[in-house]
């Protein structure tokens, strides 16, 4: 999708949820949690939820200062405090997909409260049943966060995308990086085997030559007799050190390096040399390959020095096959070394990742209805990440372009501070 139709489908998105039927709902109300505030409803006096029915009434808060969420009730008649060992009181929480969460209290000071903590997000419809002195009274109310609703046609024209949260494998890699060099076994000095004037050469740098292949004629300087320097291997001329009617004097003539494999030298810097090990095996790219997204070449670590370098830099080296040529002596590359492997129970695309309330999280979808998940986070690999709580298996959750429904559960729950 272009810059253009992701703004117009943004637009459309959201002119669309603004006139959605129900949507005064999204935001919810939660009585006191960490200071929520919704004008709409009435607080009490210790700014939670005020439920009324005659003259009995019922105040609700969301108590997570320093300690894990819990919920406190207060309950009144006639404006006056009602002891909570004279009361019986059960609340349901019924959150999206079907779940319903029951809650009993005991009594605590001048409140009753609920001893399971109330787990994030704090979106759901709330049933409360009370008896007083025989007497039974029931509230509903609901306390939504981090929802919202959308119609199937404006996620198509918003390009939004979803998919279901299970196991994946993950594929956890370090990037290094590293220079192509020569093997060094593959690149030999050529040197006539006497001593004498060369009388001619038959190749130059640049030149092809093969294993066997005459490439000089030297004057032998005693007996005067012509003789052959050939070749010790395929490959190419790299280096011309004498040149016609020069003695030899014990100096080699020329060097032919065969490039038909390469040595690709990585530097490991000491916060990833212990995840790197000889046989784990890696991808390889040349920085242009890399930044443009094209494929890469498998190889494996065969070597570590065993002496870091003065810049504390571990060597580590590869060997690829270059018949093509491709990968030139000198030539910058980057390399995906892969440390580890494993299947976890469950992961998310790392492009469903949002944050909301400084927590991570994806949008869970059930039908029209998204809601936000907050989710604790495990490894990942760059393009799954091990959730490790906050979501269950089988959730259809938003892969693509999850910030739009961000941006609308910050704009229509900006009155909420949490």
């Amino acid at each position: 999708m272009t810059i253009i139709q992701l703004r117009l489908a943004a637009s459309l998105l959201f002119a669309a949820v603004a006139l959605l039927p129900g949507m005064a709902s999204a935001g919810g109300n939660h009585g006191h949690h960490d200071d929520h505030e919704e004008e709409a409803e009435p607080k009490g006096p210790n700014g939670g939820t005020w439920l009324q029915q005659g003259e009995v009434a019922v105040e609700i808060t969301l108590y997570e200062h320093g300690i894990e969420p819990e919920m406190r009730a207060y309950l009144y008649r006639s404006g006056t405090l009602v002891s909570p060992d004279q009361v019986d009181l059960t609340i349901e929480l019924a959150r999206l997909g079907g779940v319903v969460e029951p809650m009993q209290f005991y009594p605590e000071r001048d409140y009753l409260v609920s001893p399971q903590p109330v787990r994030e997000p704090h979106s759901f419809d709330v049933s409360v049943r009370a008896s007083i002195a025989g007497e039974s009274y029931h509230w509903e109310y609901e306390s939504h966060e981090g929802r919202t609703e959308i119609q199937e046609r404006m996620l198509t024209l918003a390009g939004v995308e979803t998919e279901m949260a299970s196991s994946q494998v993950l594929t956890v890699t370090e990037t290094v990086f590293g220079v192509v060099q020569p093997v060094q076994q593959q690149v030999y000095s050529v040197s006539a085997p006497y001593e004498g004037i060369v009388e001619s050469l038959l190749v130059h740098v640049g030149d092809k030559v093969n294993k066997g292949q005459t490439i000089a004629i030297v004057s032998n300087s005693k007996t005067l007799q012509r003789y052959k320097v050939t070749s010790p291997a395929s490959g190419e001329v790299t280096q011309q050190w004498l040149h016609l009617g020069d003695h030899t004097g014990g100096r080699a003539l020329m060097q032919v390096a065969d490039f038909s494999q390469v040595w690709i030298d990585l530097s490991v810097f000491p916060n990833a040399l212990d995840k790197v090990s000889t046989g784990m095996p890696l991808t390889l790219f040349s920085m242009h390959a890399a930044e443009s997204g094209e494929a890469g070449v498998a190889s494996t670590i065969s070597y570590i020095a065993p002496i870091m370098t003065g810049g504390h830099i571990a060597r580590a080296r590869a060997v690829v096959d270059n018949a093509d040529g491709h990968w030139r002596p000198g030539m910058h590359v980057q390399a995906k070394i892969l440390t580890s492997r494993r299947e976890v129970p469950l992961a998310v695309s790392v492009d469903a990742l949002q944050r909301f309330r400084d927590r991570d999280v994806v949008f869970a979808r059930y039908g029209d209805t998204f809601e936000v998940r907050m989710v604790e986070l495990g490894a990942q690999d760059g393009e799954y990440v091990e959730v490790l709580s906050g979501l269950e298996p089988g959730t259809e959750y938003v892969t693509a372009n999850s910030y739009l429904l961000l941006a609308d559960v910050m704009k229509d729950g900006a009155s909420h501070s949490h």
